[in-house]
């Protein structure tokens, strides 16, 4: 797998799939980049899990806090890691401890690292890495272009305005007919052109 880029329908196929989602490095703390992803990807319908043991007995929207993976005691079809990159192998091995292993493991933005990721895959475990789930999502559903940001889609249609745990169709199309590599080259066509 190339983890410097994803095909848009690599990532498509993992948020249509997915139901539940433990988040380690989860935060209560309401002005985090974590919690902006769990209360979002919670709003969309996700089974939200926040995992950190400084906060067990605190709950996020709702959610209580768990110490560590093995402490949710049910599987979980993804692991969100918010951490840094030195944190992610420790959770990686925690979670292919697991009863039943998570089918996909997703680093956030800034955090790679290869030596997990090839431990996870070599297990059947599909592996994302330096992405956002929620910024994926808004990009995939051109819910992101709401708030102003080239989502990289082309149609007459605005995405709809989300409801409370509405998930939206991942299924807009690109401008490049659905690969983010085709329209980054059909943007760096364009200014070439000029």
């Amino acid at each position: 797998m190339n983890h410097d880029q994803y095909d848009d329908n690599y990532i498509r196929g993992i948020l249509n799939s997915v139901k539940s989602i433990a988040m380690v490095g989860a935060s209560p703390v309401n002005v985090r980049p974590s919690y902006f992803a769990f209360k979002y990807l919670a709003q969309r319908g996700y089974d939200m899990i926040p995992v950190n043991p400084g906060h067990v007995g605190k709950d996020l929207i709702g959610k209580p806090f768990v110490g560590s993976l093995a402490d949710i005691g049910r599987p979980v079809d993804m692991i969100d890691i918010f951490r840094n990159s030195s944190h992610i192998m420790p959770v990686v091995e925690e979670a292919l401890k697991l009863p039943v292993p998570p089918k996909v493991i997703w680093m956030q933005l800034g955090a790679r690292d290869d030596a997990a990721a090839a431990k996870a895959e070599a297990a059947g475990i599909k592996v994302v890495m330096n992405r956002c789930p929620k910024i994926e999502y808004g990009r995939l559903s051109s819910e992101i272009a709401w708030m102003g940001v080239n989502s990289r889609t082309l149609s007459s249609k605005r995405a709809p305005i989300p409801t409370q745990g509405m998930r939206l169709s991942l299924n807009r199309v690109s401008v490049g007919g659905g690969a983010t590599s085709a329209s980054d080259r059909a943007a760096k066509d364009k200014t070439e052109l000029t």
